[in-house]
């Protein structure tokens, strides 16, 4: 009987040091894989900068040829492609100028601006209007009695939501600016309703340095 029980004792010590060794080992493949695993991930990680870092080059390339291009550049403008409008434009921006979308009243950049200066269009750069010109229509919306160079701004009729208007865009952006209607101010008794969105204000101060040094005799 002893000898039965002392062989039992033996097979069970034996399980026990096949375990304690299983275990070792086991845990030698854990340690291991785990590391291999943080390897992984920090090298995922590195890649995963570094592509970050050239999108965000890219980008940045990008807005200086499309600041370049917001300059006495505009009459050699050419348009970038939707995917680059998208990157380089606000949502609302894109919204507005692509989409023939329409920005909140009152609250938009250019509606309160007081300053002298001209307006260009957010994505070519070409003139579109003078602060001279600007008036307060109280529609919550910068309105203009005419443009700045008429020969930059390109009107069709626009029949959407059930009505007949008259859509203003940007001859060489192509963008949608907003509407004109016959209900101005003299001298013109029109009103350009435009869109902060679709455009970009050139303090007088800075006309020279922007490229746009020919309107400085307006102020």
């Amino acid at each position: 009987m002893r000898n039965r029980y002392y062989s039992y004792i033996q097979v069970l010590s034996s399980l026990f040091k096949i375990q304690a060794w299983f275990n070792l080992i086991l845990g030698g493949i854990m340690k291991r894989f785990t590391t291999a695993l943080a390897l992984v991930f920090m090298i995922l990680c590195f890649n995963s900068g570094m592509a970050q870092q050239k999108e965000k080059s890219k980008m940045t390339e990008e807005g200086i040829t499309m600041e370049r291009s917001k300059s006495a550049d505009w009459r050699h403008f050419k348009k970038p492609d939707d995917a680059t409008l998208r990157r380089i434009l606000t949502p609302l921006q894109y919204k507005v100028t692509q989409k023939e979308g329409t920005e909140p009243p009152f609250q938009n950049e250019y509606n309160n601006n007081k300053r002298e200066g001209i307006y260009v269009d957010i994505v070519s750069g070409e003139p579109l209007f003078s602060s001279k010109d600007k008036f307060e229509s109280g529609t919550g919306w910068p309105s203009f009695t005419k443009p700045l160079a008429p020969e930059n701004i390109v009107t069709r009729e626009d029949r959407s939501f059930f009505t007949v208007r008259t859509e203003v865009r940007s001859k060489h952006g192509n963008s949608h600016l907003g509407h004109v209607f016959p209900d101005g101010p003299p001298p013109t008794g029109l009103r350009y309703c435009m869109n902060s969105a679709a455009m970009r204000f050139i303090p007088k101060e800075d006309l020279e340095k922007e490229g746009y040094g020919e309107y400085k005799k307006l102020f």
